[in-house]
């Protein structure tokens, strides 16, 4: 019991790899540091060629029959490992969600403007809510002023696609649109 809690000690300080050591199966398959393929071999003749070649034992896949060790410069395999993960951090595009409000009483240049806005918002990537907000005797009128928000969707037909249909919310009427594939 003491040894298995250890065992996962060590493991979460070294980004869960087991290293020369640490290792501590019987017999390990192992790869060479150009990539070939040594075969299976206790842990110490492993062990001993990682040294030999100055450089460490890492056990690449723990839960093979029999576990996957490799011949490499650990550091270096850290290294590239955080270079990688940050490389795909940087490529990856956070989708944010811009709102553009309205009013019932909008008139068509004022339309045109919003509709403008959410065209350089889609040519983005993000994805865009329309909202119609409705003030006291506006409410009343809530079904005559859905077209509003039909119309702006057709208006911007080209680039986008209606990503979920004109919804009532308390006091406010939104639609969010999605750019096109």
């Amino acid at each position: 019991m003491f040894l298995e809690l250890e065992d996962k000690a060590i493991r979460n300080n070294n980004d869960d790899l087991f290293i020369n050591e640490r290792i501590r199966e019987r017999e390990v398959r192992v790869i060479g540091a150009d990539g070939e393929m040594l075969g299976i071999m206790s842990s110490n003749e492993a062990r001993k060629l990682a040294e030999e070649a100055e450089l460490d034992l890492v056990m690449i896949s723990p839960g093979a029959k029999p576990p996957v060790c490799k011949i490499i410069d650990y550091g270096k395999f850290k290294y590239e490992k955080t270079r990688k993960e940050k490389e795909s951090k940087r490529k990856q595009h956070m989708v944010e969600i811009k709102e553009i409000r309205m009013s019932p009483n909008i008139d068509t240049n004022d339309m045109q403007t919003k509709v403008n806005a959410a065209r350089k918002f889609l040519g983005k990537g993000d994805r865009v809510k329309v909202t119609l907000r409705f003030r006291g005797r506006e409410m009343s009128h809530m079904h005559q002023s859905a077209h509003i928000l039909t119309d702006f969707a057709a208006a911007l037909a080209d680039v986008a696609v209606v990503d979920r249909p004109p919804r009532v919310e308390g006091r406010t009427m939104t639609m969010f649109l999605a750019e096109k594939r």
